[in-house]
């Protein structure tokens, strides 16, 4: 195990803190995304969304809006040639609305005009007559549950969609079922509806092809899975329908659905020219998919040393109208819904619902982080009932090398949940308030002279968190690297070509690292994400650098092998102990052997590899039994927050996170990826939310929904441990996830501190610190 506090920067190989080749570009504005794209002769794509979250469609006019100067085209569901249905898991959206909308902002037509407001405009004119019909909003009611003792009471609930209006239920069973405890600790919690808030909306341009086909350029996070389900809805096959990776500017998530690529490939073939989709962002609210809102009942039955003896937990997921990833997400939920603890005893239902809300599905967290903010809250109060120290009553019942979730799976790589809570409580504190030298500027509110210090609180809290890896329940999750190696200009140069998403988390860079480190060679190409190669797998579930990386990794070793053996041959005679350094084959036997350059002259060595990591199993749809997931990542986050009770305004003073991850591949990005993922979790705990009114989304611009800015952002201690896993590439654990899960509850335990109220909804509103609602 090593522990860093510190990057460098080094040749970019493994272990490095090498430079992002689009870093630069990045930073001057000279970056490409897929919003910049652009062909002469392009028209502008337009979407009109139905205004209501349920109602029928009687009829819709399109005259109005081809009569417009400057439109080329008009669709509705009629135009669709192939299956008008789309999904990641079911099938059960439709490109553009049959009879029914079931949430607001649905696609109903598609206009394609010369210019992006004319476009626009002419989407206004088409008359849809609807209607409307009683929204589906409780996720609960949804599915006939009155509340938590009376599930199955209601039958008169609106089928959302006609097969009913549950999408998944996880039970997980394990211990006994009747366990006895000393004390008994009831909470019921509640999550809102967080957005991803990635900065390049929705956006790409479709360019019709001489065969027959379409080629799309489009910012998402899964190529091959955007294919599959365009080609389904053209009616063409994979050989016309292909895919190239644009620039993309932020994901988290919310670009493994289909948003516009349907819609601007029917478009171009409609018109026979290019056609270019941007959403404003108001359609970015409307036209992807959120986190999960979520209400959850806890019971601990715990004995007075701190022991937790059983878990009882009911978990609700509110879908949204389609399925989207919901069933995965209501897996991860429950298998990890009571925490990184041994707990010999749990029972967990946990259910996901359509409702006539907006669609939900991925987001940086998947799951776990509503079910994190219910078990942490119970931790804590745990440990108030019993007048414990909350990171001592966490660390009695930490998980650790062997222990056995509750799926029954042994966990079989390092879990250091203790070591990193008492790291996290190791790490210096920040200097305390002092009544007597305050400056204003750094109190809750103090910038606008709100306070002088009166009401005043500070509070500390901690929180711990764990999260999957990869892509479960005996999902086929591989990826595919080809890596070419050959002279050009008289230097060796190695190509790397796979589908993988680079969505501004740093893949590119790694892709090079594990090149060069590989192969010894270091000017590493990498070939623009398309699906003229095989499939990558989604950018998601802190995936891409296990196993695309272990796809590259394995593509440069067979490369490696293939030189090895020129170089035998070249040399007449069996060389021991060869490597590639610095662009030479040397032996550590023999010493030199030659130059690659000389070497491989006129020659060009070429492997395509599909890595898989080892199979998971789907789970007992009884038990929830089975080895389900891959890899387990840890973080726990140590938060210290001041507090104005009267006002109810709250400064996070810092939030500093240990996390272990395996293996740094490139430090300074995971130092990167622990600070994004942490202020994600600050701004949900805090202030990030999507209000949802009888279906209608009450705040869909940057405006109204608050993300944290650079002056929400407090100082953070990162403390980075690589313990790694024997299963994993290098020793690799995903980065991206687990800071996003730990942060947010140690934010609210650190509140609850200085309050003393029990704060069971976030994101925290101010009402909620003082108990003034009027």
């Amino acid at each position: 195990m090593t522990t860093r506090t510190e990057v460098a920067t080094g040749a970019g190989r493994i272990g490095d803190s090498a430079q992002r080749p689009d870093g630069t570009l990045k930073v001057t504005g000279q970056f490409a995304y897929s919003s910049d794209l652009w062909m002469e002769d392009m028209l502008w794509g337009s979407t009109l969304r139905s205004p209501y979250p349920s109602a029928r469609i009687r009829s819709i006019d399109i005259g109005p809006a081809l009569a417009m100067p400057g439109v080329h085209a008009v669709l509705t569901s009629d135009d669709v040639p192939g299956v008008n249905a789309y999904g990641l898991d079911h099938a059960d959206q439709p490109v553009l609305a049959v009879e029914v909308v079931r949430y607001q902002g649905e696609p109903v037509a598609l206009v394609a005009a010369d210019h992006p407001e004319t476009a626009r405009l002419a989407a206004e004119r088409i008359v849809v007559d609807y209607e409307q019909l009683t929204p589906v909003t409780n996720a609960m009611l949804a599915i006939g549950h009155v509340d938590w003792d009376t599930p199955g009471e209601r039958t008169d609930v609106p089928l959302v969609h006609p097969a009913g209006n549950l999408v998944r239920h996880v039970k997980i069973r394990t211990g006994e079922a009747d366990p006895q405890a000393e004390l008994l600790i009831t909470g019921e919690y509640e999550v809102g509806m967080q957005d991803q808030a990635f900065l390049g909306p929705e956006s790409g341009l479709a360019v019709p092809a001489e065969d027959g086909g379409v080629d799309l350029y489009v910012a998402t996070q899964w190529l091959h899975v955007d294919q599959r389900q365009i080609c389904a809805a053209l009616g063409l096959s994979p050989k016309k329908v292909r895919l190239t990776l644009a620039g993309v500017g932020g994901a988290f998530g919310g670009r493994e659905d289909l948003s516009m690529h349907v819609h601007a490939c029917l478009l171009a073939l409609h018109t026979d020219k290019p056609v270019k989709i941007v959403y404003n962002r108001t359609e970015s609210f409307l036209g992807h998919v959120h986190r999960h809102p979520a209400r959850m009942r806890y019971e601990h039955g715990v004995r007075r040393d701190g022991t937790i003896v059983y878990v009882r937990a009911s978990i609700y997921l509110d879908g949204g109208a389609y399925a989207s990833s919901t069933p995965a997400v209501v897996a991860n939920a429950a298998t990890m819904g009571i925490g990184p603890y041994d707990v010999p005893s749990v029972r967990v239902d946990c259910y996901g619902s359509y409702t006539n809300n907006p669609p939900c599905g991925a987001m940086r967290g998947f799951g776990t982080v509503q079910a994190a903010f219910a078990y942490e809250a119970q931790l804590d109060r745990i440990a108030a009932e019993l007048g414990l120290d909350p990171v001592d009553v966490r660390c009695r019942n930490a998980m650790h090398e062997g222990s056995r979730v509750p799926t029954g799976q042994v966990v079989d790589s390092a879990a250091p949940v203790e070591e990193l809570l008492r790291r996290a409580q190791a790490l210096p504190m920040p200097p305390p308030l002092d009544s007597t030298r305050l400056d204003l500027r750094e109190l809750p509110g103090g910038v606008s002279n709100t306070t002088h210090g009166e009401g005043v609180r500070r509070g500390i809290g901690y929180a711990v968190a764990f999260k999957n890896v990869g892509f479960s329940e005996g999902f086929d999750d591989y990826s595919t690297a080809r890596v070419r190696l050959e002279i050009a200009g008289g230097e060796p140069v190695v190509t790397v070509h796979t589908a993988a998403a680079e969505v501004g988390q740093g893949l590119v860079t790694v892709v090079q690292q594990i090149a060069r480190t590989e192969l010894g060679v270091a000017m590493v190409v990498v070939a623009p994400a398309d699906t003229r190669i095989g499939n990558g797998g989604s950018t998601s579930a802190s995936r891409q650098t296990y196993v695309t990386g272990g796809a590259v990794k394995a593509a440069c070793e067979q490369v490696r092998a293939d030189v090895f053996a020129i170089a035998q041959q070249c040399f007449g005679r069996v060389v021991r102990d060869l490597r590639m350094v610095d662009g030479k084959v040397v032996s550590t036997v023999d010493g030199g052997i030659g130059s690659l350059a000389d070497l491989l002259e006129g020659v060009t060595v070429e492997r395509t590899v599909e890595w898989r990591h080892r199979p998971t199993y789907p789970l007992d749809p009884e038990t929830g039994r089975g080895t389900a997931h891959v890899q387990y990542a840890y973080s726990a986050h140590r938060a210290v927050v001041d507090v104005d009770t009267d006002l109810g305004l709250v400064k996070v003073v810092a939030l500093d996170c240990v996390q272990d991850v395996g293996k740094a591949i490139n430090p300074q990005a995971v130092l990167g990826q622990i600070y994004g993922g942490s202020v994600q979790g600050l701004g949900l705990g805090l202030m990030e939310e999507i209000v949802v009114t009888g279906g209608l989304v009450q705040n869909a611009s940057f405006t109204d929904y608050l993300i944290p800015t650079v002056l929400d952002v407090p100082p953070m201690r990162v403390e980075i441990l690589e313990y790694a896993d024997p299963h994993a590439p290098y020793g690799v654990r995903g980065v991206g996830e687990p800071p996003a899960i730990s942060s947010g509850p140690a934010l609210l335990a650190a509140i609850r501190q200085a309050t003393g109220r029990s704060l069971t909804h976030i994101p925290v509103h101010p009402e909620h610190l003082t108990g003034v609602t009027g």
